[in-house]
């Protein structure tokens, strides 16, 4: 008896380590090659419906969109009512199936709380990690598009509309834009086996490319080794945001900080490099990814400002000025604002404005981060280095902050100073 339970047990671990080891072996497919016949016999965890599992192949003879989704993603949320609009119009020749690695617990914690009860009739895949291996990516909303049992596609969730989805159905030539995603540290477009390769050093490298690439995320990531940053990428942003973020590196290397005041756009048609992103303005939109060699890291940002110039219609350069601006100045010896110790608080443009156990510079960053205030920059010449208690009653405008500041013998004096700049202007041609 007791041998045969043993050989049960083996028996039964044996199978759990085959069923274990299929998705093990799923290697992520490309374009065009044809799902593993044990995808679509393999049971799926599904929340919000009356069977607890769903199998693949009951759909395999579809037009399946695989809508990879998470809580948090608002994007994601956003897009369920035009998927279910789409599978309401499409019926029986569509299926588009939510897909998350969230477990059962988070999902049903979302689904009972006030924003998730909106789409508690959602049906979605949870847990999965059979599906990511074939189609992995970093982000979402990440849309795979599987038709007669092979990748067509990935996309975003833009593009996920009715008339990308009549194409397919009909077999007409597909707009849709190949989405591909990435998740390593390295240089845009080249391949991660290039570390591979013993006694290859890659010294220098530029991508530099205009228009909106659906595969990045919006922002910008670092190169760096043993603390020092060799090179910088910047993806689907403004021109003018990359402007900014490499100029004030270089502002920080010369000891100074820049600000929107300090950026001064010549520009002729100033909204083609300054704008808030939207749609009609992603033709509008750079990426670029740029390494210096490691030994000379302190060179990167001046070079990178060189080689965007180089690059685009546009100059930008970093020079002195002279402008008008208001100066920060004591008006007596007595030490009025020495703080008194206690927690930090930077409650500077809150009603009540409040500065405890910080310095200056916490004033004056928000009141350089915006023009509300005074379109002038303002400078520190109190030459004051302790950190300091400001309690104002508010700071509405600039006559009141001057009423405010006269209290602890600090004042604004408006005068001209030369200030280090960023100029941006037209190529001359």
């Amino acid at each position: 008896m007791k041998k045969k339970f043993c050989r049960g047990i083996l028996s039964l671990l044996f199978l759990a380590m085959l069923f274990l080891q299929v998705p093990a072996q799923l290697k992520a497919l490309k374009i065009g090659a044809a799902v593993p016949d044990e995808v679509w016999s393999t049971p799926l965890q599904i929340v919000n419906s009356p069977q607890k599992t769903m199998t693949l192949g009951a759909e395999k003879e579809k037009l399946i969109l695989l809508d990879f989704w998470n809580t948090w993603c608002s994007a994601c949320l956003q897009g369920f009512p035009k998927m279910e609009a789409l599978q309401k119009q499409y019926g029986d020749r569509v299926k588009i199936i939510p897909v998350t690695s969230q477990d059962r617990p988070a999902l049903e914690k979302f689904f009972a709380s006030k924003n998730g009860q909106r789409f508690a009739s959602l049906h979605s895949v949870v847990g999965d990690q059979l599906l990511k291996k074939l189609f992995p990516h970093v982000g979402v909303p990440f849309v795979v598009w599987i038709r007669d049992g092979k990748l067509l596609n990935t996309t975003d969730g833009d593009q996920v509309t009715e008339n990308t989805v009549a194409e397919i159905l009909r077999g007409s030539q597909s707009s849709l834009q190949t989405v591909v995603q990435r998740d390593d540290d390295g240089p845009l477009m080249i391949s991660p086996d290039l570390t591979l390769e013993k006694g290859f050093v890659l010294n220098h490298y530029t991508f530099f490319g205009k228009g909106r690439m659906r595969g990045l995320a919006s922002g910008t990531r670092f190169h760096r080794e043993h603390g020092k940053t060799y090179g910088r990428q910047f993806t689907n942003l403004s021109l003018l945001e990359i402007y900014r973020a490499v100029a004030q590196e270089i502002f920080n290397q010369q000891g100074e900080k820049l600000n929107v005041k300090r950026i001064i756009n010549l520009v002729n048609q100033p909204e083609a490099i300054d704008f808030t992103t939207d749609a009609a303005m992603e033709s509008r939109l750079y990426t670029v990814d740029y390494l210096v060699p490691k030994t000379e890291s302190d060179s990167l940002y001046p070079r990178m400002l060189r080689m965007i110039n180089e690059n685009t219609n546009y100059t930008a350069t970093i020079q002195k000025k002279a402008m008008r601006c208001l100066v920060l100045k004591r008006t007596s010896s007595k030490d009025k604002i020495a703080t008194k110790g206690g927690v930090f608080i930077d409650a500077f443009l809150k009603s009540p404005s409040v500065l405890q156990n910080a310095t200056l510079d916490f004033m004056l960053s928000p009141i350089n981060a915006t023009k509300d205030l005074t379109p002038l920059p303002v400078i520190d010449e109190t030459g004051y280095k302790g950190k300091v208690d400001l309690h104002f009653s508010a700071v509405k405008d600039l006559q009141m902050l001057q009423k405010e500041l006269a209290a602890y013998d600090l004042a604004l004096e408006e005068t001209a100073r030369e200030l280090t700049v960023l100029v941006i202007q037209d190529k001359k041609l």
